[in-house]
């Protein structure tokens, strides 16, 4: 028979959040990492907050509602406020119940800025690690380097002389006048962007050159997670300065370790830099450069070698993901210190949708 439409809405419900989520949920696995990272950082929340006055937004919500953000590629804090008021998978995995109040946007924006001005990203980064060492899913021996272009969040009209005085005259009417740059030289020795200064002018291939930064990522080569970020100005030498600067930071070893890279890679300095911090480079050769290659047959010999430039090519899936799902195509954040956190946190949250893949697929307990 036909149902009929009740005219009067339920007031009450009788069943809980944790009910209304499938027990096979993508989220439910991330969530109980999630809460085992937050669990370990309770110490280090509590040395952030004052012990006095009105309690704030709690940090591990914070947190949470800011990986939500990265998975669903949500693109704005407002638009998050309001997929938390009504979304109730939202509310469940940030830890609201389905009464609470739901914050404004410029509370939440403030309360991140405080965990970003703690370094909160690298202490979460860190324990989502420490999460996948312990169910033996980080490689020790065996890396791969990479580096990508992140366009950031300025117009190229803000790309001006930097002698020229800092508020000038509009060319023309309205807000957003046209800029002629035909017949114009422009470069970073003589111009910065008046919106995001540490922005700078750099392409890839045959691309437009526009306002960028360079992020690298040091990966380890048995399941593809990101060992560990660095993000720089957009120069010729930055993915080289910034791998040795990611190799310096690992824990020394005896044993010697490889590193897969792409033929950008292959100059002697960096070379050189990788086998003095305990590395073997494993760089594709460059046989287009005049200069020749700085890899010999002494490496490209061994088998070893052809894995990590088969490897090597797992690291493109993480950038891939960054800029379409975690929405760093294009950034919403300016300067090289937010850009940095953002970009740190991103790949804490890759390395969680990783790390489920590989829980549920069986490849660890």
């Amino acid at each position: 028979m036909r149902g009929i439409e009740a005219e009067q809405p339920v007031l009450f419900s009788y069943v809980n959040l944790e009910s209304r989520v499938p027990r096979d949920h993508p989220l439910r696995t991330i969530k109980m990492l999630v809460d085992t990272a937050l669990k370990q950082l309770s110490p280090r929340f509590d040395t952030m907050y004052s012990r006095r006055g009105r309690p704030s937004v709690p940090p591990e919500q914070l947190l949470r509602a800011l990986l939500l953000q990265i998975f669903y590629s949500i693109r704005s804090e407002e638009l998050l406020m309001e997929q938390l008021d009504y979304n109730l998978l939202f509310r469940w995995f940030v830890g609201l119940g389905i009464d609470d109040q739901v914050w404004v946007p410029e509370t939440f924006s403030v309360n991140r800025d405080r965990l970003m001005e703690g370094d909160v990203a690298q202490a979460f980064f860190d324990q989502v690690l420490a999460e996948a060492r312990s169910r033996d899913l980080l490689s020790d021996d065996h890396f791969t380097v990479d580096g990508t272009l992140l366009e950031a969040w300025a117009s190229q009209k803000s790309f001006r002389p930097i002698d020229e005085p800092r508020d000038p005259k509009p060319r023309g009417r309205g807000r957003n006048p046209e800029v002629d740059f035909r017949g114009e030289k422009r470069s970073n020795a003589t111009h910065r962007s008046t919106t995001d200064p540490d922005a700078r002018l750099a392409k890839k291939g045959n691309t437009t050159a526009k306002l960028c930064y360079t992020a690298s990522a040091l990966m380890e080569n048995r399941n593809g997670l990101i060992v560990d970020t660095e993000v720089e100005h957009a120069t010729g030498t930055a993915e080289c300065d910034s791998a040795l600067v990611m190799l310096e930071r690992q824990p020394k070893r005896k044993k010697r370790r490889t590193l897969g890279a792409d033929k950008l890679y292959d100059t002697k300095d960096f070379v050189a830099g990788c086998r003095e911090r305990g590395f073997t480079p494993h760089v594709a050769q460059n046989i287009t450069d005049q200069r020749g290659s700085a890899i010999d047959g002494r490496t490209t010999r061994h088998e070893g070698y052809k894995v990590s430039q088969r490897k090597r090519k797992l690291v493109e899936q993480s950038f891939g993901w960054d800029k379409t799902v975690g929405l760093l195509g294009k950034l919403r954040h300016r300067g090289k210190k937010l850009v940095s956190w953002v970009y740190k946190f991103t790949s804490a949250a890759y390395n969680l949708v990783r790390l489920r893949t590989l829980i549920v697929g069986g490849v660890c307990a």
